[in-house]
């Protein structure tokens, strides 16, 4: 536990740190003024359309701020969020490794897996007080200009604040495991170069090659085994009855990322040659 609290005060002791998190507070208000001052009204749709989840969130903001709470969440998912992830895992390894500091912190009596384990646990904190901070800032954001009021599912049932709170909570949380795979890949690339910028981009670019091939249906075959295809599962908590098929599989999907890129990781760490 020292080791974990030792690795996370390095983190809050780096420039980069504050500014994620700052960004992350901030955007849930610039959302809040886009439909605060834009002109189209609620439902810009038209009564023929056929909107799919993200508009579905998007069109209610103006009646509900509760709706900001997913809508940031549904905006920050698919780049900022793994980019942020990314960055935390690469860091971890290669970032000492850069500094020159990684031998000196070798010296102390830990073992190699254990400190591994330490960083790895702590870049996954700052990602967990990343999500925090994006839905204190919605629920802030969108509480204080369109007001906190029950919400409709997207299956018909209207359900009150402390319920909608709950599941906004659980969708926040589900996405905070699927950032996980994202630390984890990024630590396994961290533990093969002696640079972080090559790791962030590494980690990075895989998750974004996954995200573009899930975008087309003839590789439809592989997306059971790229984590990123799943991370959109969490809008299953938003229907009554909640659907659990996708989230088990998802969270099924996360698990062997997770184990598999830390295993790797953990193996390569043990054995690597630290020349700085």
């Amino acid at each position: 536990m020292s080791a974990l609290r030792r690795e996370f005060v390095k983190t809050l002791f780096q420039k980069r740190t504050y500014i994620g998190w700052a960004g992350l507070f901030i955007i849930p208000f610039l959302m809040m003024l886009a439909f605060r001052f834009s002109d189209g009204g609620p439902h810009g749709e038209g009564a023929g359309a056929t909107p799919d989840v993200g508009q579905l969130i998007f069109t209610q903001i103006r009646d509900n701020g509760m709706y900001l709470l997913v809508a940031s969440l549904l905006a920050m998912a698919t780049f900022f969020l793994p980019l942020l992830s990314s960055m935390a895992g690469s860091f971890t390894v290669a970032g000492e490794a850069e500094k020159g500091t990684l031998r000196t912190t070798l010296m102390q009596p830990i073992r190699r897996g254990a400190l591994l384990m330490a960083k790895w646990g702590a870049a996954n904190i700052y990602v967990a007080i990343c999500l925090a901070i994006l839905g204190l800032a919605a629920l802030i954001a969108g509480g204080s200009v369109f007001g906190l009021d029950p919400v409709r599912l997207f299956t018909g049932q209207e359900i009150g604040v402390g319920h909608a709170l709950g599941l906004a909570v659980a969708s926040y949380l589900f996405v905070f495991v699927g950032m996980v795979c994202v630390v984890s890949l990024a630590v396994l690339f961290s533990t093969l170069t002696d640079s972080s910028l090559t790791a962030v981009a590494a980690a990075l670019i895989l998750v974004i090659i996954m995200e573009a091939l899930g975008a087309f249906e003839v590789f439809d075959f592989l997306r059971p085994y790229m984590f990123p295809s799943r991370w959109d599962a969490w809008t299953n908590f938003l229907s009554s009855p909640v659907d659990w098929d996708p989230i088990i599989k998802a969270l099924i999907t996360f698990a062997v990322w997770i184990v598999g890129t830390t295993g790797l990781a953990y193996w390569r760490f043990r054995s690597k040659d630290v020349l700085s």
